[in-house]
């Protein structure tokens, strides 16, 4: 009579495979982690700031952009759509010949975006003057007049893409279009 032999063979579920698992673990979260502080002083430097303001630059890393609104000229909702796209495109275009480490910060936040009005050109033109003085990446629209409103009227401020608590210094007081 033949007996079978059945080999026990080392698999890593021991005290082993448990401390290879948890080195990979916490090698992931240091990298991870050193990934991102590294992320976050790439940002503030090409923004043109000393890593000791990061709490001042982007408030955990988030970044958005801000699209102003003029609510005075009565524009259609497709008229407001189309102004706020040119607005975002001339944004994103600015931005990526500016600071293409900012732009994918931007990007890896999920690209948000906000639309807010101003009541009328005196508010949009100061709003202007204060994202330029912070340092903002600002796209002024101007309609060419073909259909709704006279040639050449500011109609939409793009802000951005920065950060979003920089952003909000500059637009926080304004309300949601």
């Amino acid at each position: 009579m033949q007996r079978s032999r059945v080999q026990n063979m080392d698999v890593p579920c021991g005290p082993v495979g448990l401390g290879v698992a948890v080195g990979l673990g916490c090698g992931l979260f240091i990298g991870w982690h050193l990934r991102g502080r590294s992320a976050s002083k790439n940002q503030t430097a090409a923004m043109g700031h000393s890593t000791d303001e990061t709490s001042v630059m982007g408030e955990g890393g988030e970044f958005k952009m801000i699209l102003v609104v003029r609510s005075d000229l009565k524009m259609g909702k497709g008229k407001v759509a189309a102004q706020c796209s040119h607005a975002a495109v001339s944004a994103y275009k600015q931005i990526q010949r500016r600071n293409p480490q900012l732009l994918k910060q931007w990007e890896y936040c999920g690209q948000p975006k906000v639309v807010v009005k101003a009541p009328d050109e005196d508010t949009f033109i100061d709003l202007l003057g204060r994202a330029k003085e912070v340092g903002l990446p600002v796209s002024l629209i101007q309609d060419a007049g073909r259909t709704q409103i006279a040639p050449g009227s500011r109609t939409v401020l793009g802000i951005g893409p920065g950060p979003a608590d920089l952003i909000d210094s500059v637009t926080g007081d304004l309300k949601l279009f």
